[in-house]
Protein backbone atom coordinates (compact mmCIF):
# COMPACT_ATOMS: atom_id res chain seq x y z
CA UNK A 1 0.00 0.00 0.00
CA UNK A 2 2.82 2.40 0.86
CA UNK A 3 4.59 2.05 -2.47
CA UNK A 4 1.37 2.78 -4.39
CA UNK A 5 0.73 5.89 -2.33
CA UNK A 6 4.33 7.01 -2.81
CA UNK A 7 4.00 6.56 -6.60
CA UNK A 8 0.75 8.52 -6.72
CA UNK A 9 2.13 11.41 -4.64
CA UNK A 10 5.33 11.44 -6.71
CA UNK A 11 3.32 11.60 -9.96
CA UNK A 12 1.19 14.47 -8.64
CA UNK A 13 4.36 16.21 -7.44
CA UNK A 14 6.01 16.05 -10.87
CA UNK A 15 2.86 17.18 -12.70
CA UNK A 16 2.32 20.11 -10.31
CA UNK A 17 6.00 21.07 -10.67
CA UNK A 18 5.64 21.14 -14.46
CA UNK A 19 2.46 23.20 -14.08
CA UNK A 20 4.23 25.75 -11.89
CA UNK A 21 7.04 26.03 -14.44
CA UNK A 22 4.55 26.55 -17.26
CA UNK A 23 2.56 29.18 -15.38
CA UNK A 24 5.66 31.11 -14.39
CA UNK A 25 6.81 31.17 -18.00
CA UNK A 26 3.38 32.43 -19.15
CA UNK A 27 3.40 35.40 -16.79
CA UNK A 28 4.71 38.79 -17.81
CA UNK A 29 7.68 40.30 -16.08
CA UNK A 30 7.72 43.63 -14.27
CA UNK A 31 8.86 45.49 -17.39
CA UNK A 32 5.96 44.18 -19.50
CA UNK A 33 3.46 46.43 -17.70
CA UNK A 34 4.88 49.55 -19.35
CA UNK A 35 4.26 48.18 -22.84
CA UNK A 36 0.76 47.01 -21.91
CA UNK A 37 -0.08 50.51 -20.67
CA UNK A 38 0.40 51.95 -24.18
CA UNK A 39 -1.63 49.23 -25.88
CA UNK A 40 1.11 47.00 -27.25
CA UNK A 41 0.52 44.03 -24.97
CA UNK A 42 -3.19 44.23 -24.19
CA UNK A 43 -4.53 43.06 -27.54
CA UNK A 44 -2.38 39.91 -27.63
CA UNK A 45 -3.26 38.80 -24.12
CA UNK A 46 -5.59 35.85 -23.67
CA UNK A 47 -7.19 37.19 -20.48
CA UNK A 48 -7.06 40.93 -21.20
CA UNK A 49 -4.74 43.55 -19.78
CA UNK A 50 -5.54 43.11 -16.08
CA UNK A 51 -7.19 39.69 -15.85
CA UNK A 52 -4.11 37.65 -16.67
CA UNK A 53 -2.11 38.86 -13.68
CA UNK A 54 -4.75 37.89 -11.14
CA UNK A 55 -5.68 34.54 -12.71
CA UNK A 56 -2.13 33.39 -13.39
CA UNK A 57 -0.74 34.57 -10.06
CA UNK A 58 -3.53 32.93 -8.07
CA UNK A 59 -3.19 29.67 -10.00
CA UNK A 60 0.58 29.74 -9.52
CA UNK A 61 0.13 30.30 -5.77
CA UNK A 62 -2.33 27.39 -5.54
CA UNK A 63 -0.03 25.05 -7.46
CA UNK A 64 2.95 26.15 -5.37
CA UNK A 65 0.98 25.28 -2.21
CA UNK A 66 0.16 21.83 -3.61
CA UNK A 67 3.82 21.41 -4.61
CA UNK A 68 5.00 22.14 -1.05
CA UNK A 69 2.36 19.79 0.39
CA UNK A 70 3.44 16.96 -1.90
CA UNK A 71 7.07 17.66 -1.01
CA UNK A 72 6.26 17.21 2.67
CA UNK A 73 4.19 14.12 1.88
CA UNK A 74 7.04 12.56 -0.09
CA UNK A 75 9.51 13.21 2.69
CA UNK A 76 7.13 11.60 5.20
CA UNK A 77 6.50 8.57 3.00
CA UNK A 78 10.20 8.11 2.20
CA UNK A 79 11.30 7.84 5.83
CA UNK A 80 11.72 4.42 7.38
CA UNK A 81 9.65 4.52 10.53
CA UNK A 82 11.18 1.48 12.25
CA UNK A 83 12.33 2.20 15.78
CA UNK A 84 16.09 2.26 16.07
CA UNK A 85 17.63 0.21 18.88
CA UNK A 86 18.78 2.16 21.92
CA UNK A 87 22.07 0.27 22.03
CA UNK A 88 24.08 -1.70 19.51
CA UNK A 89 23.84 -4.65 21.89
CA UNK A 90 20.04 -4.66 21.53
CA UNK A 91 20.37 -5.55 17.85
CA UNK A 92 23.00 -8.27 18.37
CA UNK A 93 21.74 -11.86 18.13
CA UNK A 94 21.96 -13.91 21.29
CA UNK A 95 24.55 -16.68 21.13
CA UNK A 96 24.25 -19.54 23.64
CA UNK A 97 27.26 -20.01 25.90
CA UNK A 98 29.53 -22.87 24.85
CA UNK A 99 29.98 -25.77 27.28
CA UNK A 100 33.40 -25.96 28.87
CA UNK A 101 34.95 -29.10 27.45
CA UNK A 102 38.51 -30.16 26.98
CA UNK A 103 39.86 -29.30 23.54
CA UNK A 104 40.02 -32.26 21.18
CA UNK A 105 43.30 -34.14 21.19
CA UNK A 106 45.62 -33.69 18.25
CA UNK A 107 45.25 -36.48 15.72
CA UNK A 108 47.95 -39.08 15.95
CA UNK A 109 49.75 -40.16 12.84
CA UNK A 110 49.55 -43.80 11.84
CA UNK A 111 52.57 -45.89 12.71
CA UNK A 112 53.24 -47.02 9.16
CA UNK A 113 53.63 -43.43 7.97
CA UNK A 114 56.82 -42.18 6.36
CA UNK A 115 56.60 -39.06 8.48
CA UNK A 116 58.26 -40.91 11.35
CA UNK A 117 61.30 -41.71 9.25
CA UNK A 118 62.06 -38.01 8.62
CA UNK A 119 64.87 -36.88 10.92
CA UNK A 120 64.06 -34.04 13.24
Amino acid sequence: MGSYLFSIVLTVHVLVGLGVIGLVLLQHGKGADMGAAFGSGASGSLFGASGSANFLSRTTAALATVFFATSLGLSYLATDRQKAPASIMDAAPEVPAAATEAPPAAPQEPSDSKAQSIPK
